[in-house]
């Protein structure tokens, strides 16, 4: 088939050809939006879900849907070690300067910018000339204690939105990367805005534990939070995710060939594409057969484990290494901490700020006590094929 053609583009936050098994989530997240242009608040969103699983293509989706709709946008993707604060004062800039170009929102705006000024002052933060544009507003987003400033800016910008007939939406993606800190004061600045009435709405997306770290930063982040779960596709989701793009395409793939699709994927859309991918370019037409998604498995597999399992195990120290070597020869998983423990004979306490430093790195997560999981799917099978059942060089 005409390479060229291949509606399949596998890549990191890359909008799939089909976007299937998601319109709840878009939905609901439509409501909101829809709610937040009329003075209706909703409940933020907390997309949770292991690597691959299309939480960033969602995220993007809603920031496409809440533009269309009105609302100014801000992206956010939070890297490790960097402030909330460094992230937020650039994009909230840019956020203002949009709405003070509405007359009725002119005043609100500036008092917003001033109340960014000192935000930004307190908190050491630099973006440029606009520092320079206005005064800080005194006794406000100054006190140093971001959980204090956070929710007096976020409602200043809640204002010159509301003064502007606008909304603001502030997406995040990568939550697990913020620190304690810095949740726990984006959790009271949404708390805040809610009470108020203000049309900002906040869509983040996240692994596994960043409904426990919410519930940790605030005893109260499930009712601030709505917290969907997206997880692999299943039945006529995931078959329509391959399907539907070849059959756009006026080609077709037959039953057998997609029942072997999806049992090798086990329906993780990441995964999903990247087969798609291969097994249109290995086949040679009219239709894509099981032989061609045979092949494909092989060629898909390479490029996973040369691309999107290796860059997360390359980032673990030798160490790490051997812990989440010592979880693959267990099995598929969940494992027990202790069993790890046990396997390299350590103890579960030595171990701890080992297994700490993986979570961080968001490699594994704790699904329930005592229990750690990989974030990354089939990431087992990886560490089996290439750290532990590789053949040896004679």
């Amino acid at each position: 088939m005409d390479p060229v053609r291949n509606p399949f583009a596998p890549g990191a936050g890359s909008q799939p050809p089909e976007l299937s098994g998601r319109g709840a989530i878009l939905d609901e997240a439509n409501i909101a939006i829809q709610r937040a242009l009329i003075g209706k608040h909703s409940r933020s969103q907390m997309l949770l879900g292991l690597r691959g699983v299309g939480k960033t293509v969602l995220l993007n989706k809603i920031a496409e849907m809440a533009e269309g709709a009105g609302h100014v946008t801000s992206f956010i993707e939070a890297p490790e070690g960097k402030s909330l604060s460094e992230l937020l004062v650039p994009k909230i800039n840019q956020t203002l300067r949009k709405f003070s170009l509405v007359e009725q929102a002119k005043a609100k705006s500036h008092q917003a910018l001033r109340a960014l000024r000192a935000f930004a002052s307190v908190f050491k933060v630099t973006y440029g000339d606009a520092t320079l544009s206005v005064d800080p507003e005194i006794g406000v987003a100054d006190s140093g204690d971001i959980e204090n400033d956070l929710p007096e800016l976020f409602v200043r910008v809640g204002e010159a939105a509301k003064a502007a007939g606008k909304a603001w939406t502030l997406l995040i993606d990568e939550v697990q990367y913020l620190s304690g800190t810095d949740l726990a004061a984006l959790i009271v600045a949404l708390h805040k805005i809610s009470q108020k009435d203000l049309p900002v709405l906040f869509f983040g997306a996240g692994l596994p534990q960043v409904a426990a770290l919410s519930g940790e930063a605030k005893s109260y982040a499930e009712r601030v939070f709505h917290f969907p779960a997206v997880g692999p596709l299943v039945g006529d989701d995931a078959r329509s995710a391959i399907r539907q793009p070849i059959e756009n395409e006026g080609e077709k793939i037959t039953d057998i060939a997609l029942d072997d699709i999806l049992q090798k994927t086990q329906g993780y859309p990441y995964f999903l594409q990247e087969w798609g991918y291969q097994c249109w370019n290995i086949a040679q037409g009219p239709q894509i057969e099981w032989s061609d998604a045979s092949q494909a498995a092989h060629a898909a597999t390479r490029r996973l484990d040369d691309g999107f399992f290796k860059v997360r195990f390359d980032r673990l120290t030798p160490k790490e290494r051997e812990y989440v070597i010592a979880m693959a020869q267990l099995g598929a998983g969940p494992y027990r901490s202790s069993e790890v423990a046990i396997a390299l004979n350590e103890t579960h306490q030595s171990l701890g700020p080992r297994r700490a430093q993986i979570i961080n790195k968001g490699m594994i997560y704790s699904p329930s006590h005592g229990d750690i999981a990989f974030t990354v799917p089939m990431f087992n099978d990886y560490l089996m094929r290439n750290y532990v059942n590789k053949p040896r060089k004679t």
